[in-house]
């Protein structure tokens, strides 16, 4: 998968930029705040429809401007598609290869990408909630029917705590609709649970293999997905079976307390836990495995490499690691951040200088 032009209007500080991106790596340079993030996080809007900084659609547009117009030209499995994004106030029309799309499902999956930025190295240390978003993102550039499910599954979790809050406040509510939103949270929690194991499946055996080699042979990687069931068959009847006996003590608490809201993935190197005994360096070559892999998986899938985005992270990656990233340019498009081009070759990379929301290229 290549990206061959990126247009963007009136989005973040850009006013108006054109882009062409060659084959291998694409650095983006500049101090900071002038715009060199913001072609990445226009660029992987088009892979998840939303920005992974995790601003409204309002919040992407130039100031004193009403919306942004965002758009982008790549190669597909030898196949040129377009992709476009106008967004005008709270109207957001959507466009693939020049038609008009309803739903936001129906952009997502043809453009891939994997994402690397600094926040992502905590990925090890922090939380469930990173790890399960981890799972999320890769799960629905490869199976987008997967975001239906998921945004379902949190619009009935919804539901379902408001019942139980109003069981733990002593106010009326109906037994009939707290079983019917069991049910249907059921069903999709099933659904989730069997595509997030399949997947840590697939990205263990990549992440794995990369570990090994970043280390030279001396650290193995392991990932578990952890969830509220065994596994195995029958795993709706299993969430049914848990919702329906626990409702007693979910009613105390107030929210649901099983599913897969609740699920995490454990990390172990060399069969002990990374969370609590890897080092800071040992975090940093997981983290890179597991996007390094996610790549992997994503090219089982579909046929072909995503196009990598690496924000400002080699600066906090060793001259192993950056090594690492730079001998997999042959087959695969890299954009990178940073605030300076030492180390990188005029001759072989389309170095790209940012200031102020504009854009030169060494590329023709």
């Amino acid at each position: 998968m290549k990206i061959e032009k990126l247009k963007v209007e009136n989005f973040r500080n850009i006013e108006s930029a054109s882009l062409s991106f060659s084959d291998g790596v694409n650095l983006l340079y500049g101090q900071n705040a002038q715009g060199k993030t913001n072609i990445l996080e226009a660029v992987y809007y088009f892979a998840r429809g939303k920005s992974f900084r995790g601003s409204s659609d309002g919040e992407l547009k130039r100031f004193g401007n009403d919306g942004f117009f965002i758009e982008m030209t790549f190669d597909s499995n030898e196949r040129r598609q377009s992709l476009a994004y106008r967004v005008y106030g709270k109207d957001k029309k959507k466009y693939r290869n020049g038609a008009e799309e309803e739903r936001i499902t129906d952009m997502i999956g043809h453009f891939r990408a994997v994402l690397f930025f600094p926040e992502h190295l905590t990925l090890v240390k922090e939380g469930p909630s990173m790890r399960r978003d981890f799972m999320n993102i890769g799960i629905s550039q490869i199976k987008p029917m997967y975001l239906n499910i998921y945004s379902e599954y949190n619009k009935i979790l919804e539901n379902r705590n408001t019942i139980l809050k109003n069981a733990q406040k002593g106010l009326y509510y109906s037994e009939e609709q707290l079983d019917i939103w069991s049910n249907s949270l059921a069903k999709r929690a099933a659904y989730i649970n069997e595509k997030r194991s399949e997947y840590i499946k697939k990205i263990s055996e990549s992440a794995k293999r990369i570990l090994y080699e970043l280390s030279g042979g001396k650290e193995e990687l392991s990932l578990e997905y952890v969830s509220d069931i065994k596994g195995g068959s029958d795993i709706e009847a299993q969430y049914r079976d848990i919702l329906f006996s626990s409702r007693e003590r979910e009613i105390a608490a107030g929210c649901s307390l099983y599913g897969i809201h609740r699920d995490d993935v454990e990390i172990k190197i060399n069969g002990i836990s990374a969370r609590s005994f890897a080092s800071q360096g040992q975090q940093r070559s997981i983290v890179l495995a597991l996007k390094m892999a996610e790549g992997e998986v994503c090219r089982e899938y579909s046929g072909e490499y995503p196009v990598f985005l690496f924000d400002d992270v080699l600066s906090e990656l060793d001259e192993k690691r950056r090594a690492y990233i730079m001998e997999k340019k042959q087959d695969r498009q890299i954009l990178i951040t940073a605030c300076e081009k030492q180390g990188f070759d005029d001759s072989d990379v389309n170095v790209i200088k940012v200031e102020k929301g504009t854009y030169v290229s060494s590329y023709r």
